[in-house]
């Protein structure tokens, strides 16, 4: 079976560049801390899981369509072209594309949708005989988990990948009622308001009783308890925005296919590819 291996690249470059202890400098005094942690959380991902397949997928700078739906839409998040280059991940990306083109890993930036919504194309396009895992700590992907589909949430030794057993232990509902389960409680990461009186104990079990986000809307009626039952009536509009800014879908054509994305891993160290890309 395929194995094919889908990094959330900015998602991954932001926890090597912040998670570092300290700036790292070159010889040449520019800084690779990002770049070192990237390659070499990249290198020990591949390792683990020992895909057949990689691609990297990284958002582009292009409007967001759910903004559409709510201005608020990840308006918490800061605005890197105002920021210094020693506090922008986004400075040491052009060497991260080095690097992966020295791996020979294919990496894409996405043109018109999230690279959420990419990576979920990937997902929901492959075929029962491919094994796919997403390398990334953003919870959206929870709603992808299949027993073929998991997320590897990196983290060194403390590495934690999700299946439907993981999505049903913490939650207490499966990887497809997540989007419904998340729309009620809401989202600080993407500046999404949930219902008030929902916290995630009263959501999941809402979802075990009803099954899904519109059966708890159409039976809100139902809902016995006061307080959660007027919320969901008062709330049902914006409940059911949350849940389209929530939901990951198929976005335009992808830009390689299996074929292309084949890897084989050399066995080469982090440092030899930061000193063969001239940053050691």
């Amino acid at each position: 079976m395929d194995r094919l291996l889908i990094v959330d690249g900015c998602n991954l470059l932001f926890q090597m560049f912040f998670g570092m202890p300290a700036r790292i400098v070159n010889k040449q005094g520019r800084a690779i801390q990002g770049t070192l942690g990237f390659v070499g959380a990249m290198l020990k991902i591949i390792r683990r899981m020992e895909p057949t397949h990689v691609i990297a997928i990284f958002d582009g700078e292009h409007e967001n369509s759910r903004r559409e739906l709510d201005s608020g839409y990840k308006a918490n998040r800061p605005d890197y072209s105002a920021v210094c280059e020693e506090e922008n991940p986004f400075s040491q990306l052009p060497d991260v594309y080095i690097a992966l083109d020295y791996l020979k890993i294919k990496y894409t930036e996405t043109v018109d949708c999230e690279a959420d919504d990419m990576i979920a194309s990937y997902v929901l396009s492959s075929g029962e005989n491919t094994e796919i895992i997403i390398a990334s700590f953003d919870s959206d992907f929870f709603q992808l988990i299949t027993d073929r589909v998991s997320v590897l949430r990196y983290r060194g030794e403390k590495t934690v990948v999700c299946t439907p057993e993981y999505i049903m232990q913490r939650y207490g509902i499966t990887p497809k009622q997540y989007a419904d389960w998340k729309s009620l409680v809401g989202d600080t990461a993407d500046n999404i308001k949930g219902a008030e009186s929902i916290g995630a104990k009263t959501a999941a079990a809402l979802l075990r009783e009803f099954g899904s986000l519109p059966r708890i809307l159409f039976y809100a009626e139902k809902i016995k308890k006061p307080s959660v039952r007027e919320s969901v009536i008062r709330n049902a509009e914006k409940l059911g925005t949350n849940y389209r800014m929530i939901q990951l879908s198929n976005c335009t054509a992808l830009p390689f296919d299996m074929q292309e994305l084949k890897f084989h891993d050399s066995g080469i160290t982090t440092n030899e590819v930061l000193k063969n890309i001239g940053l050691k």
